[in-house]
């Protein structure tokens, strides 16, 4: 099973009010999953494949030891990818921190703040090859405006 992206552009959700990117803070003095993310995504762009980073997230969010992922590593990586897992169209990145995704056509991920030229430029689909998709909703709409 295959969970990347190709040739793929995450936007910002439609209800993100971010018009400037910003690194996610701390929570409790600890990264949270979204501030992982963007360390890991940030410091190495067209690194990771979204299965790669959302494994490496997880493994570092639970802060698993090196010893345990050297003894351990096939089994847990299988336990992990073996239960559904939210893409990253549900990050708080694009949800609310104002960080596009791009995926070039190795599935290989790149941030690219919403303030930012080359965001514009992809949200406003001016890349025939790639793929505008929008992040998740930070909110789903209710059943009455849905009605309207």
């Amino acid at each position: 099973m295959n969970l990347n992206y190709y040739n793929t552009f995450i936007a910002v959700s439609p209800d993100c009010s971010a018009t400037k990117s910003v690194i996610p803070p701390e929570k409790a003095g600890k990264p949270t999953k979204a501030g992982i993310e963007y360390e890991l995504a940030a410091g190495q762009p067209y690194f990771y494949t979204q299965e790669e980073l959302l494994y490496q997230v997880y493994v570092r969010h639970k802060e698993i030891p090196e010893e345990e992922l050297e003894q351990r590593g096939a089994e847990i990586r299988s336990a992990f990818f073996g239960k559904s897992q939210a893409c990253l169209r549900a990050s708080m990145l694009p949800k609310k921190f104002g960080w596009g995704i791009h995926f070039n056509a190795k599935g290989k991920l790149a941030l690219v703040p919403v303030e930012s030229e080359q965001y514009r430029s992809y949200a406003a689909g001016e890349h025939e090859e790639i793929k505008v998709i929008p992040a998740m909703r930070n909110v789903r709409p209710s059943k009455s405006n849905l009605r309207e």
